[in-house]
């Protein structure tokens, strides 16, 4: 079994990886946090986790790997996108809703980039699905913007779906399963 830390402050996020990655023999050893955040200014989620995975790298880390993911609404140029956390945290579901007030294109995307360092290579995964805001919060299951944000060919929001249905189209999964898949491959 390939035992991986996984370097994140959100525990939803463990749980998900958790669940994605035990499919493939992947233990998460022991998620490392309580770290202070490691995230530099950019619109880029990847320029954001290239950063942080080099960083950590050069601190002697190793065997590890760091996600970070955005909500990008078209009809808001692509905000809240990487600032996302900092958005929920500050006018959250409501104010998001708000915002699309009387907006009729409510298509958007969730973004998942995955940085991944082993045996001292850093490798970069991306996940994306694609689906539109709701009129509404809809759920209680999910983090964040889960309660808004219906993916294409669905109905139900994020928040609605158990975790398992969640994990089988998610932005997060897509990363990690292509993480997964890569560490199968070479490893």
């Amino acid at each position: 079994m390939l035992r991986l830390i996984f370097v994140t402050n959100n525990r939803h996020k463990i749980i998900e990886a958790e669940n994605i990655l035990k499919k493939y023999n992947i233990k998460i050893e022991k998620p490392l946090v309580g770290m202070k955040k490691l995230e530099i200014q950019s619109s880029s989620l990847e320029e954001i986790i290239k950063y942080a995975a080099d960083y950590l790298f050069k601190m002697n880390f190793c065997n590890f790997f760091i996600e970070d993911a955005g909500l990008f609404i078209d009809h808001l140029n692509g905000f809240p996108g990487p600032y996302s956390s900092y958005v929920y945290k500050t006018i959250g579901v409501d104010g998001i809703l708000k915002l699309m007030d009387g907006i009729s294109n409510r298509s958007a995307y969730f973004l998942s980039v995955v940085g991944l360092c082993f045996k001292d290579v850093i490798k970069i995964f991306v996940g994306e699905v694609k689906g539109k805001i709701s009129l509404e919060a809809r759920g209680e299951k999910g983090f964040g913007f889960d309660p808004i944000f219906i993916p294409e060919g669905y109905e139900e929001t994020f928040a609605q779906m158990d975790l398992e249905k969640k994990n089988s189209m998610s932005h997060r999964a897509k990363a990690l399963r292509k993480m997964a898949e890569y560490l199968k491959k070479f490893y």
